[in-house]
């Protein structure tokens, strides 16, 4: 016993040790001065808990919470081992630790090939065996690396230091009007990444960026939805600041536990910098306090929660029931070659094939983002995919040429719209890719014009069908007035022709009922002729081509 406790103080100081050096990192940056607080550098590492996104939980058989989106009733997927009753025995998912290789993977960490798992103990009502399962000392990945981006367009890497596997505690609810707190055991035992960064950012803004790069990833390799909304990723924040000029990392951190949104997160962070500022600029020998602070979600400020020495000592300890995890090269390298997509490799992928702008990318990696994640690695066809099998327009194109993607983006975004005022999340779209490919390539070829498109658009939102769009289009009417009139023509349009073509007969029609309107125009009040236009956009239900009609309307109108 003395062994042991002398080995793990040895650790402990090791850390901190460590943790004194990474402040370093960015040493050979220019420090640049923040107009917010003038005279301090702000020194932020994160450490982020992500939510596996595994069918069971990390060492038992029973169904994640998450599973049927919060539909089960509380303490319902819970076994003996979640509850902790004696006797019973942990078992890996070997899911959880494939999901986590993958996330370790794609932030360039160093695989442990032997990690272990150690005893966090503390006591709270929301862990009913008095410890938490996780992996202080001997991690299962270390010393990656998450590039983010800032506002001049370059990148800064960001350091991680380690990923850890560990389990997830119950839920606890207080419920003021009977100042009870109810404990829910449906999420204890749930799969856990910890994944820790060096303090290399800077700022609110770099730690805003750091969380959602690393949700794009976690998203992109299917290991974690990241929905900081629902509680599958959460922040816990550690901030110091130090004289500009003097040693970096020379401020005392303190930490901020438990923020669920990247917009609490900054404001817990301009709050914290805000108040040690405060504090050590009162006095000479006024000095910042290391804590654990909370922060208010309605008044935007930290508040205190425990001191140092109040802190517990988790006395941390192997796990006797759990051995030596060891991973092969052979497993190492398939979560490798199967590692799906990455998110900048995706950005670039549609940039210099489709051409789309970066906002026309930010769009299409926005939607729907993370409500496309499914169980055990998983992913259903997001929007990149859809737009891709839009744009490829199979078997419309004649020679495989596929279809214009800024349009096919355009009628996404307009298809997104509809959604919305619908209620319909992307992921249960009732509109193929294919079927919106047909209808971008209608469109192209002026079989439908604009607006009708958009009113075809809607009727397929709204009455879905599996049918093609050629077909609907033909059954609803939506398909536009024929003209003998060539697109590229100004010629008049032949009389002989005139009782063959439905987009001239319409035209007349019009002329006929709009005497006034005519009048007028022959007068030389030619801006009448948009009024005439209109009356013939409104009669055809927008299947006409205006410039067309407007052609024929003046052809008409001047013949007499």
């Amino acid at each position: 016993m003395l062994t042991l406790r002398c080995c793990l103080r040895r650790r402990n100081l090791l850390d901190a040790r460590y943790f004194r050096l990474f402040h370093d990192a960015r040493s050979h940056e220019p420090v640049k001065a923040d107009p917010r607080w003038p005279g301090w550098q702000v020194v932020i590492g994160i450490e982020t808990h992500a939510q596996i996104k595994s069918t069971h939980k990390l060492f038992s058989q029973s169904s994640c919470h998450t599973r049927h989106s919060h539909s089960h009733s509380p303490n319902t997927e819970v076994s003996l081992f979640d509850a902790a009753f004696p006797g019973t025995l942990p078992r890996l998912n070997p899911i959880c630790v494939d999901l986590a290789l993958r996330t370790s993977l794609a932030l360039q960490c160093s695989i442990q090939a032997q990690s272990s798992f150690d005893r966090k103990h503390y006591f709270y009502s929301d862990l009913p065996s008095g410890y938490q399962i996780t992996q202080q000392y001997v991690p299962l990945a270390k010393n990656g690396t998450l590039h983010i981006s800032q506002p001049d367009g370059s990148r800064t890497p960001i350091r991680i230091k380690q990923v850890q596997l560990e389990q997830d505690t119950a839920k606890s609810t207080f419920v003021p009007y009977k100042r009870e707190s109810w404990i829910d055991l449906n999420r204890a035992g749930t799969g856990l990444m910890e994944i820790v960064s060096e303090a290399d950012l800077r700022s609110p803004e770099e730690a805003a960026e750091y969380v959602l790069a690393l949700q794009a990833i976690l998203r992109a390799v299917g290991s974690s939805d990241g929905n900081m909304e629902d509680g599958s990723l959460r922040c816990d924040v550690n901030v110091s600041i130090n004289p500009t000029g003097g040693p970096t990392g020379s401020g005392t951190r303190c930490e901020i536990k438990n923020l669920n949104s990247v917009k609490f997160m900054t404001a817990a962070i301009r709050h914290e910098i805000q108040r040690q500022s405060a504090i050590l600029v009162s006095s000479p020998d006024a000095r910042i306090e290391q804590e654990t602070r909370g922060f208010n979600e309605d008044t935007f400020e930290t508040f205190r929660l425990r001191s140092k020495e109040d802190a517990p000592d988790y006395r941390y300890m192997p796990d006797p029931n759990l051995g030596v995890l060891r991973l092969s090269k052979d497993r190492i390298e398939h979560v490798r070659s199967t590692l799906p997509e990455l998110p900048w490799q995706t950005r670039k992928r549609l940039e210099e094939v489709y051409k789309l702008s970066e906002r026309d990318i930010d769009v299409l990696l926005g939607i729907d983002s993370g409500r496309e994640v499914q169980f055990d690695g998983e992913k259903a066809r997001g929007a990149v995919k859809y737009f891709e099998v839009a744009v490829e327009g199979q078997g419309l194109v004649p020679h495989g040429k596929p279809l214009d993607p800024k349009v096919v983006m355009d009628w996404i975004q307009k298809l997104g719209g509809l959604l919305a005022k619908e209620n319909i999340p992307f992921r249960s779209n009732p509109i193929t890719a294919e079927q919106l490919g047909e209808l971008v390539y209608l469109l192209q070829t002026d079989a439908i014009t604009p607006t009708s498109a958009r009113r075809l658009l809607r009727h397929m939102v709204k009455d879905p069908t599996t049918a093609k769009t050629s077909f609907v289009a033909k059954e609803g009417d939506y398909y536009t007035f024929s003209s003998s009139l060539d697109r590229n023509s100004t010629s008049a349009v032949s009389q002989e022709t005139s009782d063959k073509d439905p987009l001239t007969v319409l035209c007349e029609k019009v002329v006929a009922e709009r005497s006034e309107e005519v009048g007028k125009y022959r007068k030389g009040q030619k801006n009448v002729l948009n009024v005439i236009v209109g009356a013939v956009m409104k009669e055809s239900k927008g299947r006409v081509d205006g410039k067309k009609a407007r052609l024929i309307l003046q052809q008409l109108m001047e013949e007499s």
